[in-house]
């Protein structure tokens, strides 16, 4: 009923760019919160960034200056402008959103994408 589908990931070299999109698309109401996570090999997936319906954003310690999300509430997609790159950063990047569906209006669920590599040398 829902997909998100996520995009941008790649190959970069420290201190490069990347900007990662998800866009979101189904039977959808409403979306509520969107973010996204990551995780390196070996290691629980972590949140990277989290935004509101309202434009409120929370980031990790790590990524924080570096990493800025945003959304576009019309298209139903969120993006991760992610700078300043560190082979750190490597791991698969994960969109998540809550969302309420046509279906059902009076419950939320949670929706992953299928993942995008990001992998940063140094």
């Amino acid at each position: 009923q829902v997909q998100l589908v996520e995009s941008g990931g790649g190959l970069v070299q420290a201190g490069g760019s990347l900007r990662l999109s998800c866009a979101a698309s189904g039977s959808i109401f409403s979306i509520n919160g969107m973010g996204w996570y990551r995780q390196a090999p070996g290691k629980q997936r972590e949140l990277v960034a989290v935004i509101t319906s309202g434009g409120t954003t929370n980031y990790a310690d790590s990524v924080k200056g570096r990493f800025t999300i945003s959304r576009d509430n019309a298209k139903n997609t969120v993006s991760l402008q992610m700078n300043s790159l560190k082979p750190e950063d490597t791991a698969v990047y994960y969109c998540k959103a809550v969302i309420t569906i046509a279906t059902n209006v009076f419950t939320s669920y949670q929706y992953w994408g299928q993942g995008t590599q990001v992998t940063v040398s140094s």
